[in-house]
């Protein structure tokens, strides 16, 4: 039975009793209405989500469902070209719909509805009475139910589709994947819960379904089961595997480990369900154990962008500071992952430190994985591509209209469609602004209901307006997140004048009785900054990197002059790029143009060291690292090269 005080849309909803600071607004609360957030939405509705279906039609992913249903044929997968047949194709079916669900619980939209109910149709034809569902088992490998969790990812499977369903649910009241789910919980719970064998899946994504599960329906074994799966991780129930036990996570308990380790994706996705279980139980021992791993990851393993991977081979971190930007696997699913881990961490403890952290990836390591309309897709994002190099890697390079293992497309559909419940919150005290986007917003504060609007440039203007229209006759706070990119700050308050805010405040708080027309300004600097690496980063040591408001930039070859080469290019340290229009990269685009110094190698160098180079003075563009590979695709770098003060000591400055 489906608890309605829980049918709020959104994708994180704890329960009244779990240990939660902030309450997350949900879709109906949560408008964006015009900006920088509403043409990527627009795209995500109108191209990215229905150029979606087409690929799970073309590809062969709605097809697999009706074979499980009983119908005639052969299980396609785009990988058989490779003679690779992957086992959770279904996934991209189950994030596809969940994507739907939050754009039509948003507005109606007949044709989306219609592709929406036939790939539902075909989800609840394929489960067998006894609830069991996945087309691979039960077209390639019938008999073999539960038996290869290692790799065979059927649980992560169920727990795309329990996400998909309560999104159903929450978004437009619709139980029909919601009766799908519970009915293969239930068969999972019969195999691995309390009465069945202990088993964990190899690839994590079910425990924070299972939860939030128990909140649509109230029923708690669901949360127990969730919890039984997160304290079983470390007892090596997957073996070793061909990259060890730490590749998913099954090497040290999830309370115990001090640092993140193994695949990308799998971590965080893992941490995600421990935060909800957490959260639930209200144990604050586990809380507190994913809190630290956080803060060590983003310390030592984070790149520039948000991204995290720094390894091709088992999609895993790496090393602190093993973070190599040509290297870089920057999987756009662990980017993904990563916002929905801080969201939850967010909710969990109110700090906005994850609130930055969100700000951070959704702009420079999720927007980037997909293209300005939307069509096609980066799986992996380095953050330097040489002009001179081997033949691309099959995931890198130019962005693909699909592929044959196709997590990061409808990843990035469900995100980018559930993105408006990420920008505020609510507590007993007020509310909460995370995000900056043109927006209308609706909680309930003070025995009362407040209605704001946002409206804002941002990310290429610094001034965020927000307009009280409705409140109730009692004080209520409003607080607005200072980012910890922002080096001043400054807020005006109604009938007052701008003030500057303290360099270490991250929060902006006004607390009064409200009447409606009331406004707050919030200003926040938007010079452009020269970010050096730390020391430890080996592979970007001599280098920066130029960002602008919470935007990181990157220079192509598209925007250097002539014959200029990028591996030629070395900036001053001392020089501020100037932010320009650029109309031709995308609407309202702000690039920036400073100059630089062209060194050109000569004579007897070798890789290892050239003895004879000159210099010369150039004009270089940057652009924003989520719009490159939108124009040509050649070469691109976040971190630049500084020109040497040896050039100066030797006389060698470039001429003017």
């Amino acid at each position: 039975m489906v608890i309605e005080t829980q049918s709020r849309a959104a994708v994180v909803v704890p329960t009244a009793s779990a240990i939660s600071a902030l309450t997350p607004l949900g879709g109906p609360n949560a408008h964006v209405t015009g900006g920088f957030w509403d043409r990527r939405l627009r795209t995500n509705r109108d191209a990215t989500i229905p150029h979606g279906y087409q690929q799970l039609h073309d590809a062969g992913n709605l097809a697999n469902f009706r074979l499980a249903a009983g119908a005639h044929g052969r299980y396609r997968a785009l990988g058989e070209e490779i003679g690779v047949v992957f086992p959770f194709l279904d996934t991209d079916v189950y994030k596809w719909l969940e994507g739907a669900a939050w754009e039509l619980g948003r507005r109606p939209d007949p044709a989306l509805a219609s592709d929406a109910d036939r790939a539902i149709d075909l989800v609840t034809a394929a489960q067998r009475p006894d609830g069991y569902i996945n087309t691979y088992v039960q077209v390639v490998k019938p008999g073999h139910e539960y038996q290869d969790l290692a790799w065979g990812h059927e649980l992560y499977c169920v727990g795309h589709l329990i996400q998909a369903a309560v999104a159903w649910q929450r978004a437009l009241g619709d139980d029909r994947l919601l009766a799908v789910a519970i009915r293969v919980a239930d068969s999972v719970d019969r195999e691995l819960g309390p009465r069945g064998r202990l088993a964990i899946d190899g690839h994590p994504e079910i425990e924070m379904a299972l939860v939030e599960l128990f909140r649509t329906t109230g029923e708690r074994r669901y949360l127990e089961l969730a919890a039984r799966m997160i304290e079983a991780r470390g007892d090596g129930l997957l073996g070793t595997g061909r990259f060890g036990s730490a590749y998913w996570q099954d090497h040290e308990r999830v309370r115990d480990a001090t640092t993140v380790a193994g695949h990308a994706v799998r971590q965080l996705y893992l941490d995600c369900g421990a935060v909800d279980v957490a959260t639930e139980l209200g144990d604050t021992q586990l809380l507190g154990a994913v809190a630290r791993r956080w803060r060590d990851m983003v310390a030592t393993r984070m790149y520039l962008t948000g991204g995290l991977g720094s390894r091709h081979v088992d999609e895993s971190f790496g090393d602190p500071f093993e973070l190599p930007p040509d290297g870089a696997y920057a999987e756009t699913c662990a980017a993904i992952a990563s916002v929905m881990l801080a969201w939850r961490l967010l909710l969990a403890t109110g700090d906005p430190e994850y609130a930055d952290v969100v700000e951070r990836t959704i702009y420079n390591g999720v927007l980037p994985g997909v293209s300005l309309d939307g069509a096609s897709f980066f799986y992996v994002n380095p953050l330097q591509r040489r002009s001179e190099r081997a033949p691309d890697r099959p995931l890198s390079g130019e962005r693909q209209p699909w592929y044959a293992c196709a997590c990061c497309p409808p990843n990035v559909m469900r995100l980018l469609s559930s993105w408006p419940q990420y920008l505020a919150t609510a507590d007993a005290r007020g509310v909460q602004v995370h995000q900056f986007a043109t927006a209308e917003l609706h909680a309930s504060v003070a025995d009362g209901t407040a209605r704001l609007t946002m409206d804002t440039g941002y990310p290429w203007d610094g001034r965020v307006h927000v307009t009280v229209t409705e409140a109730p006759r009692q004080p209520w706070t409003l607080s607005l997140r200072v980012p910890a990119w922002c080096q001043s700050a400054a807020l005006r308050v109604p009938g007052g004048e701008s003030m500057p805010l303290p360099s270490d405040r991250n929060l902006a708080e006004v607390t009064r009785i409200w009447e409606p027309g009331d406004q707050v300004v919030l200003d926040l600097d938007m010079t452009v900054r020269a970010t050096l690496p730390d020391s430890r980063i080996d592979a970007v040591r001599g280098c920066l990197a130029f960002e602008r408001g919470p935007l990181v930039y990157c220079l192509e070859t598209a925007d250097l002059p002539g014959d200029v080469r990028l591996e030629e290019v070395e900036v001053d340290p001392a020089v501020r790029p100037v932010p320009v229009p650029r109309p031709d990269v995308g609407d309202s685009v702000i690039g920036l143009t400073a100059p630089a110094t062209r060194r050109r190698h000569g004579g007897t160098g070798t890789a290892s060291g050239s003895l004879l180079s000159e210099t010369a003075a150039v004009e270089v563009g940057a652009v924003p690292y989520f719009t490159w590979a939108n124009r040509s695709v050649e070469a691109m770098r976040v971190w630049i090269p500084v020109r040497s003060s040896l050039d100066e000591a030797a006389g060698g400055g470039a001429p003017d």
